[in-house]
């Protein structure tokens, strides 16, 4: 008995191996639900990850039931069976650019508002960013150029070069702020940490808060060209690394160290920028008069600065490419001729392909067993990988510029490519005319324990915690009258 239990002890197990154990004598039995074996069943599927195997007295009826709700999640994004919302900010006007993470949702607007949802709560929390410590001044604000969120931090970069950081553990009100002379053309901020990495000009510059807490200039850059992408290595600790894709040079940036040139091949511009915590994954355009120099994506090694494979050789330019969040060993890219290829970078080959959008892909991402694509025509697709088969789509006006999802929920942006409207004025308070030029922002939900307010409409989750609200330009009193 001692030497059968510690061989299903030293072996990996699945909980279909132990029920089948189970079945074979009253012993084995006993020895199959011992609650050691299915402590480490669950810890090996990622259930509870950070318990301890006293904390739950049954461990088999935990991986029962966090199996079935598993299986849930699955047929609930097949079907489409779940809350969607709409997450709307009528005094923004025109959407400019979206980002989230966790859950958390953060938008910026032409009327210079940075506002954020919080989709974990069932009336969605939306605070509106303070864009400094005093009154803003009066008379238009600048455009919002780029957002960004993670665990700790929002930035927000603006058309005038002003770059403003908020904590979100302290309130609305901004920790830092930082001027750049020029326009600013990418905008980076790592999932973890709190380094901001901006590029303006020919300038690339990372800042973040020194040992005291107090920010400063982490590293700054003089490139010969203008940067087009910028990402911050993830999983980095010490001094911050971040690549930059400038027209056709990429170049690898660490603090402390002079910029590397990571690729160059001259009049071939990069299309399309991702990142790992060790590789970078980026489109590079071919000559179009020559029949070997076709679009490829290049993935190299950031620590050798090698590069390891080449996918693709397509007419098509790549239009967006996803590394950080795919499956190991595994890349997904939407191309210009309508399509989205999964790639396999072991074999350097496409194991799908996918004809997705009539105007080329946008945004893209994938699990290990799902895509989800977005398009310039508006258009949301999922797909299951496996079947090469689209499960379900959704449309809006404007192109797909966002797209996130986990387990159980999915966020998406329709981002309009015009922010001043032809008929609406930057002063005009009738926003309700134009509300088709404004762009839209989704927030779906699947999980089943989560659908309580299920798809109830964004005004009637108001809180009451607002005095008075935008009335739609009609008589509206409810929920929106003074308190």
């Amino acid at each position: 008995r001692g030497d059968n239990h510690n061989t299903m002890r030293s072996t990996q197990t699945t909980g279909t191996e132990l029920g089948r154990c189970a079945q074979v004598s009253r012993t084995w039995k006993v020895l199959a639900e011992d609650q050691v074996l299915w402590y480490r069943l669950c810890q090996q599927e990622g259930y509870l990850p950070d318990t301890n195997i006293s904390d739950c007295p049954c461990w088999k009826l935990v991986f029962q039931d966090c199996r079935g709700k598993e299986q849930t999640l699955r047929i609930n994004w097949k079907n489409r069976i779940g809350a969607v919302s709409q997450l709307q900010y009528e005094l923004g006007k025109v959407l400019c650019d979206v980002h989230s993470c966790d859950g958390v949702v953060i938008a910026g607007y032409t009327s210079g508002d940075v506002k954020l949802w919080d989709t974990r709560t069932w009336n969605y929390t939306a605070p509106v960013l303070e864009p400094m410590h005093g009154a803003a001044e009066p008379g238009p604000q600048p455009h919002v150029s780029f957002v960004r969120i993670n665990s700790s931090l929002a930035v927000a970069a603006y058309e005038d070069g002003a770059v403003i950081v908020w904590s979100l553990l302290t309130g609305r009100d901004p920790i830092h702020r930082y001027q750049h002379n020029q326009r600013i053309q990418a905008l980076a901020l790592g999932l973890e940490g709190t380094t901001v990495a901006t590029a303006s000009g020919f300038e690339v510059k990372m800042e973040g808060p020194n040992d005291k807490g107090y920010w400063e200039t982490a590293a700054q850059f003089e490139i010969q060209k203008l940067v087009n992408f910028l990402c911050l290595v993830p999983d980095v600790f010490g001094c911050p690394v971040a690549v930059a894709a400038a027209e056709d040079v990429v170049y690898l940036l660490k603090a402390g160290d002079q910029g590397r040139v990571l690729h160059s091949v001259y009049g071939q511009p990069v299309t399309c920028l991702d990142i790992s915590a060790s590789e970078a994954a980026f489109g590079v355009k071919g000559f179009g008069w020559l029949v070997n120099e076709t679009n490829k994506i290049l993935l190299y090694n950031l620590e050798t600065k090698q590069c390891l494979t080449e996918l693709g050789s397509l007419l098509g330019d790549f239009t967006c490419v996803n590394i950080q969040d795919s499956p190991p060993a595994m890349l997904v890219a939407g191309n210009r001729d309508r399509r989205v290829r999964v790639y396999d970078l072991r074999k350097s080959k496409s194991l799908c392909s996918l004809y997705a959008h009539q105007l080329g892909v946008s945004a893209v991402q994938m699990d290990d067993w799902k895509i989800v694509s977005g398009g310039e025509e508006g258009l949301i697709c999922v797909w299951d990988q496996r079947m090469g088969t689209k499960l379900w789509e959704m449309h809006a006006r404007h192109p797909v510029r966002h797209i996130r999802f986990n387990t159980h929920s999915l966020i998406t942006a329709n981002i309009p490519d015009e922010k001043s409207p032809r008929g609406a004025s930057i002063m005009d308070d009738d926003l309700t005319a134009h509300r088709r030029h404004r762009g839209i922002i989704y927030a779906y939900e699947f999980s089943v324990d989560q659908l309580a307010p299920e798809s109830i409409i964004p005004i009637c989750r108001s809180s009451y915690n607002e005095v008075t609200g935008y009335n739609y330009n009609i008589g509206l009193a409810v929920p929106y009258d003074n308190v």
